[in-house]
């Protein structure tokens, strides 16, 4: 891998204690990325930070060391209190008497994967601490991690409606949490998550008796605006790129008709072969029918949408992870918070309807200074969608010519069967009689 994304700024030359050193050491981490060299030397003293900067950058290690090393120095401070049997020592006692679970730090992320992927992390960076932590998302396993918050977590990572749930049942308290995060603020937004964000911001200590870190693609208007209300005199830290879009991915598209696309994909995979890539789509039925023909074309694949639960989800990121699956279709449901190593190709088979989700599709690919390609179908029914893609990236992506050996022979898979709709049983709803 290429080190060129990575600063001059060392690890061990900052204020972290030695778990956390031998924690990145054992991850290979030696150098800072440009956000974390900007980021570190402040939350590292205690000094909210509000972050840009986009996915596969280092983000996620920024706010994590952060909280380790803030709460690493609060156990300090509360050892100390122990000795001294004053007033406030024997008040923070009785909350801990008041409520068994007291986590100290609560990360927020908008969706499950990038929950998953924080936690898997966490606990990586953290393998020589000993912090208790618990991953908390909607969807499955509601019992398990009700267990999990049995025990008196220090650092609660999740979703924010599960986390609601959760604290509105009063499993646990949230009063004396020291750190919080917010990663990918902008996403917060777009899926409705503001209201409970400031719910739960709302319910922990002032934001000058805690540690804030804010970590977003864009600081737009409304998210420093929530910045500035719940954070303590945060510092703005912009990584600009001369690009939206990195340097290190190849863009190119091809205009096919409808008809020409699974042809045309197919060619191009046979073309590239590529060993672990990406496909993107706009709907649950064109992946399944992609994951049809591709299988039936000798492609190991796997269909993710929104409504796969989320064993089997997981199940599925494993295997495509392990190389048990080479390509993966997504819905932009992996457009972000997917943290998956090695991914080549990147192919939007659909054109998002967004011209940001672009940039999040690409972006899965030439991560953490490596390479990637992204290929693009300018089809019929989205081709409405590139003027804005290109734009929003500020650049033209160049189109190819489709050849004739581009046009793979197609095998054509069995159709799917469907579904028989259940016969109803019981009495029918009332119908209004004609009069």
């Amino acid at each position: 891998m290429k080190n060129t994304h990575l600063t001059q700024t060392r690890f061990c030359n900052l204020e972290l204690s030695d778990p956390i050193l031998r924690g990145l050491k054992d991850a290979g981490f030696n150098h800072c990325t440009p956000i974390q060299h900007k980021a570190l030397p402040l939350s590292l003293r205690g000094v909210d930070v509000a972050g840009q900067a986009q996915t596969g950058t280092g983000k996620t290690a920024a706010f994590l060391l952060a909280t380790f090393q803030y709460l690493i120095n609060d156990n300090e401070i509360d050892d100390d209190l122990d000795i001294d049997d004053s007033d406030e020592h024997q008040t923070k006692t009785s909350v801990h008497l008041k409520h068994n679970i007291n986590p100290r730090a609560i990360i927020l992320a908008p969706t499950r994967e990038l929950a998953i992927q924080i936690h898997k992390d966490a606990l990586q960076l953290g393998k020589h601490l000993n912090l208790k932590l618990a991953l908390i998302y909607g969807g499955t396993d509601y019992q398990k991690q009700l267990d999990s918050l049995k025990s008196n977590v220090d650092i609660i990572i999740g979703t924010p409606g599960r986390i609601i749930d959760f604290y509105r049942q009063n499993t646990f308290s949230l009063d004396n949490v020291k750190v919080t995060v917010m990663d990918e603020a902008d996403r917060m937004f777009d899926l409705g998550f503001i209201k409970d964000i400031r719910f739960l911001l709302r319910r922990m200590p002032p934001p000058d008796q805690r540690l804030n870190m804010l970590f977003s693609a864009t600081l737009s208007y409304k998210v420093t605006e929530l910045a500035y209300e719940h954070m303590n005199n945060p510092v703005l830290i912009r990584i600009e790129t001369e690009e939206v879009t990195s340097k290190a991915i190849q863009q190119s598209a091809f205009c096919p008709s409808n008809e020409q696309k699974i042809p045309l994909l197919v060619g191009i995979l046979n073309q590239h072969k590529p060993q672990r890539s990406i496909i993107f789509v706009n709907t649950k039925r064109c992946a399944e029918q992609l994951d049809d023909t591709l299988n039936a074309n000798g492609y190991k694949t796997a269909a993710l949408s929104g409504d796969v639960p989320q064993d089997k989800r997981q199940r599925l990121l494993a295997d495509f992870q392990e190389n048990k699956i080479t390509l993966l279709i997504a819905t932009d449901v992996a457009a972000r918070g997917l943290h998956i190593a090695d991914v080549s190709h990147v192919f939007n088979y659909d054109l998002p309807q967004d011209a940001e989700d672009y940039v999040h599709r690409i972006g899965r690919t030439a991560r953490f200074g490596t390479s990637g390609i992204a290929i693009s179908f300018i089809c019929e029914q989205y081709a409405y969608s590139m003027p804005d893609i290109e734009e929003y990236i500020d650049q033209k992506i160049p189109v190819l010519s489709i050849t004739e050996d581009l046009l793979a022979e197609i095998i054509i898979p069995a159709k799917r069967p469907q579904k028989a709709k259940p016969e109803y049983q019981g009495k029918r709803p009332y119908q209004h009689k004609k009069t």
